[in-house]
């Protein structure tokens, strides 16, 4: 049966779709045209800048008004500088330092470069309490574990960013920072009291309710408040909490629907969409997976399960939000070391450098999350001289690097290096007869390797917090 032309373009008012490669493919644009709301684009559209300007402004010759959004939160997640990381460290960095006001210029410097690509709706900043130390999601992407520290840095990051024009979408309520699982790959639970929540995650998303533009739903389930849904189903989180008691009034937004904590939930992309606009989400991200042919089911299955008067409020959230952003669109300028500044104000060290000059370097090979994708990271592409080498943990032998090393210390750079025993196990056999360091670039835990000289943190693992990293030690030109 044909779908009634207004009601499929109402539906399609609600959608970000997606698409591969670095040129707009002809249905994409076609589909602007015909009343998508917009885009995301993932590491995969992004080559370079001029390029991610040239593939906007084609976007945007089917829609002016088009939502063109991106990942782009600075630190471990980037999407503009996946080839080589970010030039910004990420929140964790930025709330080791507490200086709102250095938040706020990081923030309108991510702006300034998401308005020369000609991007306006930036899902971030990540304002989840990171209260969980081995949270695989969330970790460095997080402020820290203080309601009151992650809240103070959210507005300040909201500013920030909306100072360009670009528009905030504050993400994951109510709040991811205490999940031990991926809601890329599962369903997280959040077993906690009301109480709890609002003393503990909810702080940073009532600070920002009244100035940020957007506000991104978490696939996570929060029994006390969800009951057996994800939040991004849920109309007592999305109405009741997020609008009715904090008074927001931007566009909520959802996390990518092919995510298995929603589409496994509810039986299919097109069926989780039905469900997020009838808890009150207004623009839907379907995910990076995304062709003609799943848009079209998508709408298929909103114009017939969602009530036009629920659609128009929906598209009339996400033209404003459109509106806004061409309103207050500003070209700013800022210092090209701002980055660098803040990462290196970020770098803290326990112990002694003083043993660990001229050192074999030692990257342990890790793991990624889906949000942060395959970015480079750690010292290599600022050691002068130094030699490096990548081990896998499980498969390394320390009596090898130790022969390797001869008579030069060795500084051990990793992420996370607590999570793992072979990691732990390898950095305490090498420290036993010389001189060792561990450079953390992962959310720091209350672990100490025994016996090394110096333990260094610089809260993140972007291009900024490894050249951070190699001044502090000495490996590279200040």
């Amino acid at each position: 049966m044909a779908i009634d032309p207004g009601l499929r373009r109402l539906a399609l008012g609600t959608l970000l779709a997606a698409f591969p490669g670095g040129t707009a493919p002809d249905w994409a644009v076609t589909l602007l045209t015909e009343g998508l709301a917009g885009h995301t684009l993932f590491g995969t559209n992004v080559t370079d800048p001029a390029q991610v300007a040239r593939l906007t402004a084609r976007l945007r010759e089917g829609r002016p008004d088009a939502l063109i959004a991106i990942d782009e939160e600075g630190g471990d997640v980037t999407r503009l500088a996946h080839r080589t990381g970010s030039p910004y460290p990420g929140n964790a960095a930025l709330g080791a330092v507490d200086d709102e006001d250095l938040t706020r210029a990081v923030y309108a410097a991510i702006g300034a470069d998401l308005v020369a690509a000609g991007i306006n709706l930036d899902l971030a900043p990540t304002v989840d309490v990171n209260t969980a130390e081995d949270n695989p999601i969330i970790g460095t992407r997080s402020f820290g574990a203080d309601p009151r520290l992650v809240a103070r840095h959210a507005r300040a990051a909201v500013e920030g960013l909306q100072s360009t024009g670009v528009a905030a979408c504050v993400k994951h309520f109510p709040g991811h920072g205490a999940t031990v699982s991926d809601s890329h790959l599962s369903l997280p639970t959040v077993d906690a009291s009301l109480d709890v929540l609002r003393g503990r995650d909810l702080p940073p998303f009532a600070a920002v309710a009244a100035t940020a533009q957007a506000v991104m739903s978490a696939h996570i389930r929060v029994p006390a408040l969800t009951g057996d849904d994800p939040a991004t189903f849920s109309r007592a989180a999305l109405h009741g909490l997020l609008r009715e008691e904090f008074g927001f009034r931007g566009a909520i937004v959802t996390d990518a629907l092919e995510m298995a904590g929603a589409a496994a939930s509810a039986g299919g992309i097109p069926q989780a969409a039905v469900r997020a606009l009838t808890a009150g989400a207004d623009l839907l991200c379907i995910g990076a997976q995304v062709d003609a042919a799943l848009v079209e089911a998508v709408v298929a299955g909103i114009v017939a399960g969602v009530p036009r008067p629920r659609l128009e409020e929906a598209v009339s959230r996400t033209a404003a939000l459109a509106a806004w952003t061409a309103e207050h669109r500003t070209l700013l300028s800022y210092d090209d070391e701002l980055g660098l500044v803040a990462a290196r104000r970020a770098v803290r060290v326990e112990g002694s450098l003083t043993e660990l000059s001229s050192p074999l370097v030692v990257q342990l090979v890790s793991g990624y999350s889906i949000a942060e994708g395959r970015v480079p990271w750690g010292l290599a592409p600022h050691l002068d001289g130094v030699e490096q080498v990548e081990i896998v943990a499980d498969d390394a032998s320390a009596a090898d690097l130790a022969a390797h090393a001869g008579a030069r210390p060795i500084v051990i750079v990793g992420r996370h290096t607590h999570r793992k025993p072979a990691s732990r196990a390898l950095v305490e056999q090498l420290a036993a007869d010389r001189a060792v360091g561990l450079v953390e670039m992962g959310w720091p835990s209350d672990w100490r390797p025994a016996r090394a000289r110096a333990f260094v943190v610089t809260h993140g693992a972007s291009l900024a917090n490894g050249r951070a990293a190699a001044e502090a030690l000495g490996l590279t030109p200040a």
